[in-house]
Order: structure tokens, then C-alpha cells, then sequence
């Protein structure tokens, strides 16, 4: 039986992957477009940690 892997998960491992495909490109407007969806991507991550996270509180 395989593990499901969550949607953090998936979306670091696609980030990994495209900063690694990032790293091997020249400077240009498509390492740029690269560079930016990762840095969405870990935003996303970041967003989805605070979100779910037991000691985040619902107002009063």
C-alpha cells in the first residue's frame, strides 16, 4: 500500500524540482518565471502551515 502524499508535500517536491531545473538555466525571463512560481510555491506552503496549525485561534 502506498502512502498518499499531502498537497504540502506534493507542492515542495514540485518546488524542489523546478528550483533545481532553475539553477541549471541561464539568466533570463524564463529562469525569472521559474524563480517566481517557486517562490509562490513556498508562499503557498508557508500560508497552508499557519492555516492549519493547532495553535492558530478562532477569533472571540
Amino acid at each position: 500500500m502506498s502512502k498518499q502524499l499531502t498537497f504540502v508535500d506534493r507542492l515542495t517536491a514540485w518546488a524542489d524540482e523546478v528550483r533545481e531545473q532553475a539553477a541549471t538555466m541561464a539568466p533570463g525571463p524564463e529562469q525569472d518565471a521559474l524563480l517566481k512560481k517557486i517562490m509562490q510555491a513556498d508562499q503557498a506552503t508557508e500560508l497552508y502551515n499557519w492555516i492549519s496549525s493547532p495553535e492558530l485561534q478562532p477569533p472571540k
